[in-house]
Parts: C-alpha cells; sequence; structure tokens
C-alpha cells in the first residue's frame, strides 16, 4: 500500500511524539498507527491530493497570523479586564469571498477561529460569502477589508 500523504503522515508522527514528550518504540508505534488512521481518512473522505502550496507566501501568511493572533490576544485580555474600555460593539459581518477552494476555505476558517474575537459563523458555497462574528466590530467595511486583504489575497496566492 503507498501513503498517499507522506508529508502529513510525518507530520502527524513527529507531532505525535513532540506530544508525548518521549520517544520511545512504543510511543513511535502508536504515533505511526494514529498518523495512518488519519491518512487512511482523508483519503475515505475523498481529498484528493493537492499540488504542493507556494512555500513563501505561505511562510508569510504564517508569520501574519502568528503576529495577528498574538495582538488579538492581548485586545482582548484587555476587554476582558477591563469591560468599560470597549469602544465598539461586537456583530456579525458578511465578507464576499473569491477564495473557492477547500483546503484554502478551511485554512481561512483556522485562521479566523484561532483569532481571539473572531469566530466563523457560516459559509454560503453558493454566493461565496463568509460570515464572521466579531467581538470589536469598528465597521464592516473595515473587517471586510481585513480579510480579503491580510487572509484571503494570500490564500488565493498559495492555493489557487
Amino acid at each position: 500500500m503507498r501513503l498517499r500523504f507522506p508529508v502529513l503522515w510525518l507530520a502527524l508522527v513527529c507531532m505525535w511524539l513532540v506530544l508525548a514528550g518521549t520517544i520511545t518504540i512504543g510511543q513511535t508505534l502508536l504515533g505511526m498507527l494514529a498518523a495512518s488512521a488519519a491518512v487512511w481518512g482523508l483519503r475515505t473522505l475523498g481529498v484528493s491530493r493537492a499540488s504542493p502550496p507556494r512555500l513563501l507566501p505561505a511562510l508569510r501568511l504564517a508569520a501574519l497570523v502568528t503576529i495577528d493572533v498574538s495582538r488579538s490576544n492581548l485586545e482582548v485580555a484587555a476587554l476582558v479586564l477591563r469591560p468599560k474600555a470597549r469602544r465598539h460593539r461586537a456583530g456579525f459581518v458578511d465578507i464576499p469571498l473569491k477564495l473557492r477552494d477547500p483546503a484554502g476555505l478551511a485554512v481561512l476558517a483556522c485562521i479566523i477561529t484561532a483569532t481571539p474575537g473572531t469566530s466563523w459563523a457560516g459559509y454560503d458555497a453558493r454566493s461565496g460569502v463568509l460570515t464572521m462574528h466579531v467581538l470589536e466590530l469598528v465597521d464592516d467595511e473595515t473587517a471586510i477589508g481585513v480579510i480579503q486583504t491580510r487572509y484571503e489575497r494570500p490564500l488565493l496566492e498559495i492555493f489557487e
């Protein structure tokens, strides 16, 4: 049997060993089994082997997301610790997306969900509209601009 996603499989085994905090034969075999099950699950779901994403734009996006998540953590912590400092309302915003690649949309969902103060509330595949909840919504246009320029544009470069 040929391994369909060898890089993913290896990354999952390594992640298993890091999370286990030890490198033993038993943990290695268990990690290999878990990684094999995950890769098999992707195959059963019909996930096709995509062309490898473009590395440099992916690294730039990862750095940007790391900075944004860190900054957002501080902002949300300040809101929690000083609720009277809140300047804007929470709300939902509809964001039209050009991105249609399922892997790209999944990464965008992870970015939005991992960023404190925002959450992915829904997506209409026919119209390509993402509904997002924002804790500190300045205005709709600002939220739309942030998603489209900071995240969607690099994801289009990476996945499409």
